[in-house]
């Protein structure tokens, strides 16, 4: 397997950030490359432009470990032995894809490490409101009361 390439702009120029200073090592990314499914041409056939990124969450050294504790909680589902996997091929290109891959997978990390939202303070009705409200329910039903043509007295 080839190194995938780090330009300037490219996502992998020194690891994949996750958030802030946190970064996985390109060391502890492992790439796969295989022929994309569908059309397209004679190109087709012969190059390798499918990607599949793997990243070992259980075993990793590169993330604090609450994030770890998240991460593994939160992507439970789509770990297998404790690896999550990103695949692209969307691209033509394999180069584009790897970028789109290494985009995906770092989006993946920063959302399950995220700390959980503050817990919601429910909110307390005001007295007055309420009392408005049962105010204007009680003169809608005498409105209403008024209008039959029986004497309800």
């Amino acid at each position: 397997m080839s190194a995938p390439s780090r330009g300037p702009g490219s996502p992998l120029s020194r690891g994949l950030t996750i958030r802030g200073s946190v970064s996985v090592p390109e060391a502890e990314l492992m790439w796969r490359f295989s022929r994309s499914s569908g059309p397209g041409g004679q190109h087709v056939n012969t190059s390798d432009s499918q990607v599949e990124l793997r990243f070992d969450v259980a075993n990793t050294e590169a993330l604090p470990e609450v994030w770890k504790r998240r991460a593994l909680e939160r992507l439970a589902g789509r770990l297998v032995d404790g690896v999550v996997s990103v695949r692209s091929s969307e691209h033509r290109s394999q180069w584009r894809n790897r970028e789109t891959a290494a985009v995906r997978l770092a989006a993946l990390l920063a959302e399950a490490t995220a700390p959980p939202p503050k817990p919601r303070r429910p909110t307390r009705i005001p007295k007055g409101i309420n009392e408005r409200r049962l105010r204007e329910k009680k003169q809608r039903s005498e409105t209403k009361r008024g209008r039959t043509g029986r004497d309800w007295g």
